[in-house]
């Protein structure tokens, strides 16, 4: 049979149809590929400022470890005294970069790797006072299994061998001990799990706890001297469990600043209490920073530490 001269009225209509239905195929491709475009050009976007955000990070922090070596390189107290007590704006000249200053110290609670000093004599004090915060928290928060926590906590701290195989906790024993919240927080959720005990969660362990290693030093006073809390900032929460005081009075009454302890203690009767080997007797440079600044008119933020006027420890916490 002979093919039609014209298409008839029938036939064009489905072809068009056809085509139609092929533009508007082609045209949802086009649709789905250009807001993948677009998402991959955002993605690109913020990308570049993360990264331009994260350049001006390390320029500030190379300008203030370069302030504080040099300006400061003596005596940090003054300084640190007043960051401690507040956050301080820092602007140029010009006003075109701004950024808020705001330090704390570090070792202002009990250091959880005196746990390890148990075969010390030297540190006999540091190693019974931290014992007796992890067991009267533990009391307290009423832990199933206390024994568990303590031999996990010797685990990594590297004073055992039991039961240690994950490669993170290898890891912290060969750095000598817990050295950030970080790592503690990883130990807490490995005994969670396995005592299958909620309670640990509830312990505001930061209020009790600081995570710094243990002195290397050989000689028997050094290590003592190394070895001591920064009484004068502790926690509220610290100085009521150390001195059995009411933790409601404590709240009222105390305010960290230099020289309060003592004054503290004297004033509400427990000044015999007060143990002079076991807390610092003069600054400690032992302080952590963070530093927000604007970037991009986004805000963001990166912290380090200054140990024994050592200025190291870079960390970018990226956007706020």
């Amino acid at each position: 049979m002979d093919k039609p001269l014209f298409y008839t009225p029938k036939q064009s209509r489905k072809r068009r149809g056809f085509a139609l239905i092929i533009t508007l195929s082609v045209l949802a491709v086009v649709i789905a590929l250009t807001a993948i475009l677009m998402g991959y050009m955002d993605s690109v976007r913020r990308d570049a400022s993360y990264t331009k955000a994260l350049v001006q990070g390390n320029i500030y922090f190379a300008d203030l470890k370069q302030m504080l070596q040099t300006q400061f390189k003596k005596n940090r107290k003054p300084l640190y005294t007043q960051l401690y007590q507040t956050t301080i704006p820092l602007t140029t000249a010009s006003g075109k970069f701004s950024m808020l200053l705001h330090c704390y110290p570090l070792a202002n609670g009990v250091n959880m790797n005196w746990l390890g000093y148990e075969s010390d004599r030297a540190m006999t004090l540091q190693y019974e006072t931290a014992q007796m915060v992890l067991e009267k928290l533990s009391t307290k928060y009423r832990l199933k299994d206390p024994n568990r926590l303590e031999e996990m906590l010797l685990e990594v701290i590297g004073k055992s061998e039991k039961g240690v195989h994950e490669v993170a906790f290898k890891r912290m024993r060969q750095k000598n001990g817990i050295l950030s919240f970080a790592d503690f927080q990883q130990l807490i959720e490995r005994y969670r799990f396995e005592a299958d005990d909620a309670n640990v969660l509830r312990i505001p362990w930061r209020d009790y706890f600081v995570f710094l290693p243990r002195s290397k030093a050989k000689s028997i006073k050094s290590r003592q001297k190394e070895s001591v809390i920064d009484g004068d900032y502790i926690s509220a929460e610290l100085l009521s469990l150390l001195f059995d005081l009411d933790i409601n009075m404590v709240k009222e009454s105390w305010v960290p600043s230099e020289g309060a302890l003592k004054e503290f203690l004297s004033e509400v009767g427990e000044g015999g209490a007060y143990q002079k080997a076991l807390f610092a007797q003069s600054f400690l440079n032992e302080s952590g920073c963070e530093v927000s600044y604007g970037y991009g008119g986004e805000q963001f933020m990166f912290q380090f530490i200054d140990s024994k006027k050592e200025v190291k420890n870079f960390e970018f916490y990226g956007k706020q």
